[in-house]
């Protein structure tokens, strides 16, 4: 059945000019303007009937001129609204808006809106101007604006394979195989093949930076073929997620990969970096800027649980994982109701300075694939309060002797953390104000959270929203952009604390700040994430006292005399949170895979997942295949 003749069954004769597909939306583009402004009971009848995502938009020739409509729309949004770019999307009878207060440009219930369809007969879309100027937000967006024409084919083809029908019927011999690629007994490279009888899905595709011989996934694999590949679910931007899906590109893939808007844009921005970090270290990248633009251009983005089908046999919904920012724990509903996957990615099960805590509330849920970077018996993490109070101690006494305090982070999430943490100490008199200077990536990063408040957890989003008191954006944080700047901060500033990446000192700024800060007994060096094996961190966190560092040809030994301290500032769930996320996971599924974690965190719990619930646990191993059904 062509579902484009079941569309229009529906609707009254001689108002279509054609009906495309925007990947699984379907998109009624009409010759009649009155029937563009008044067919809102006829769509939903038709999404009522079909269960799709229905819109309508006037022919590209029937809409008002850009000039005129660009002046009715100034005229409509109230000035305060802050419009800052207009830009028309003639291929899809689009414009977006973007503006510093979106909800203004909206309108109570939509009102602005609506004015606005009717005025200029253009389906306006509205987007945040970051109150931190982003040059990757930009970038994308620009990207986007540019290839509107070649958007628009790519998301029909799309459509086109999801609602060709089942190649090999519907009442086929249905299965399912589970592959691991990577990231199986190990942090790093995640890479889940899945497929079916119908469809060849990737589920995550990282590297692992830590290490040499081991850094990116099986793709080699017998099973694995780029032809063959449907699409990519991106579960959140870390590099150990996304970092190899640009390489796809460079080797043919020209399919999408689905996400959400912000793992998008940050993982966009992790990439770029790691292009010139194996340039600066005299390697050939393994892929250039031109495969991250492909990748941004073959991205569609999703919200949090909206249901899209991806191919004619798997329908997916990303819900909150409360790792970083966009973060998403993935479902996948396979078959006519043949099986449902849950795929946590990298999850936190507790509320944040940042976020709220992991969903794990499914309409179905056979198979949960679950992360174990703290699932070892003694990976308990101490309560909020607690790390509040240490944190506070470490800071007062870091300064008080007239040092600086080295935070290395995480450009995406960690850096977020410190920078809401120290944000709320000061609001609560627990610490006095303090210069915070940020260095590298984390305020690219922090600039991408203040254009997506909405994936924040309420209490920052009533700040942002209710209290216009933004705390990303405070006096007393400053940013270092070049290396005058950083010398000067070293040689003349006094107390501070600096954020830099990268979070396990293996490249970026926050190497250079060792090196200055390390011999002075009055500094100190605070870790807030996890330290991989094999890099930098995880050796002074284990205790080693001296460092040798490589320039041109000649070698120098750093001591480590700073004070050193350890916090797990985590995104992801300890054990504890773990065990529960499963225990209180609904529906119960039947079967639990763990992965993402060292060798022994994976098995050991594994093991106490299936002692507690007596529930089938597998610790699969890279290169291993699990038959679901």
């Amino acid at each position: 059945m062509d579902i484009r003749e079941e569309v229009k069954k529906y609707l009254p004769k001689d108002v279509v000019g054609e009906i495309l597909f925007e990947a699984a939306k379907i998109v009624i583009y009409t010759n009649s303007k009155e029937f563009f402004l008044n067919s809102n009971g006829t769509i939903r009848e038709i999404v009522d009937n079909i269960k799709k995502r229905v819109e309508v938009r006037l022919l590209p020739d029937l809409v008002k001129d850009q000039e005129e409509a660009e002046k009715k729309i100034r005229e409509i949004v109230p000035e305060e609204a802050g419009i800052t770019n207009i830009v028309f999307d003639t291929e899809r009878s689009r414009v977006i808006i973007e503006a510093e207060k979106p909800g203004l440009v909206i309108g109570k219930q939509g009102e602005t809106l609506q004015k606005i369809k009717r005025e200029t007969l253009w389906v306006p879309i509205v987007m945040r101007t970051p109150p931190i100027k982003s040059q990757l937000i930009e970038d994308i967006r620009s990207v986007l604006y540019i290839y509107s024409n070649y958007r628009k084919k790519f998301l029909n083809q799309v459509g086109e394979r999801i609602y060709s029908g089942w190649k090999h019927g519907e009442k086929a011999d249905e299965w399912i195989r589970l592959s691991f690629l990577g990231g199986a007994r190990e942090v790093g490279r995640s890479a889940l093949y899945l497929q079916t009888q119908e469809s060849r899905i990737l589920l995550d595709c990282g590297i692992n930076v830590a290490s040499e011989k081991d850094a990116y996934p099986h793709l080699d694999a017998p099973e694995f073929n780029i032809k063959d590949l449907d699409a990519v679910i991106l579960s959140h931007a870390h590099l150990d997620h996304s970092g190899f899906i640009p390489y796809l590109y460079k080797y043919g893939y020209k399919g999408p990969v689905y996400t959400t808007a912000p793992t998008r844009d940050i993982s966009a921005l992790l990439q770029l970096d790691l292009v010139r970090i194996q340039r600066n270290e005299g390697k050939d990248p393994i892929y250039t800027s031109e495969e991250i633009k492909e990748m941004v251009k073959h991205t569609v983005t999703l919200n949090y649980e909206e249901v899209t089908d991806i191919t004619p046999d798997i329908r997916i919904t990303l819900y909150n994982a409360g790792h970083i920012l966009g973060s998403a724990v993935v479902h996948v509903h396979i078959g006519n109701g043949l099986h449902n996957l849950v795929y946590t990615g990298d999850i936190k099960y507790s509320r944040t300075n940042l976020l709220s805590p992991a969903n794990n509330q499914f309409p179905r849920a056979e198979t949960l694939v679950i992360e174990s970077t703290y699932g070892g018996k003694d990976n308990i993490m101490p309560p909020q309060k607690e790390l509040d109070g240490y944190v506070a101690e470490i800071i007062k006494n870091t300064l008080g002797r007239g040092g600086k305090l080295l935070v290395p982070v995480l450009g995406s999430g960690r850096g977020q953390e410190v920078l809401i943490l120290i944000h709320r100490l000061i609001s609560e008199g627990q610490i006095d104000p303090i210069p915070v200077y940020i260095d590298g990536m984390v305020w690219d990063i922090t600039a991408i959270h203040t254009a997506y408040p909405e994936y924040l957890n309420s209490r920052i989003r009533r700040e942002i929203f209710a209290k216009d008191n933004n705390p990303f954006i405070e006096p007393y944080i400053k940013r270092i952009g070049s290396q005058e700047e950083r010398e000067k901060l070293i040689e003349e500033e006094g107390p501070a604390v600096i954020l830099a990446t990268s979070g396990m000192l293996n490249g970026g700024p926050s190497v250079w700040y060792l090196k200055q800060l390390a011999e002075n007994k009055k500094n100190g060096l605070l870790f807030t994430s996890y330290q991989a094996e094999g890099t930098l961190g995880r050796r002074i966190q284990e205790g080693e006292k001296e460092i040798a560092f490589r320039e041109g040809q000649e070698t120098h030994i750093i001591k480590i005399n700073m004070e050193i301290n350890k916090l797990e500032i985590s995104g992801h769930a300890d054990r504890k949170e773990l065990i529960n996320y499963v225990k209180k996971c609904s529906p119960r599924p039947r079967k639990v895979i763990v992965v993402h974690g060292e060798n022994s965190r994976c098995i050991d719990l594994a093991s106490s997942l299936h002692k507690m619930m007596r529930i089938e646990t597998i610790t699969p191993r890279n290169l291993d295949a699990i038959r679901l059904r």
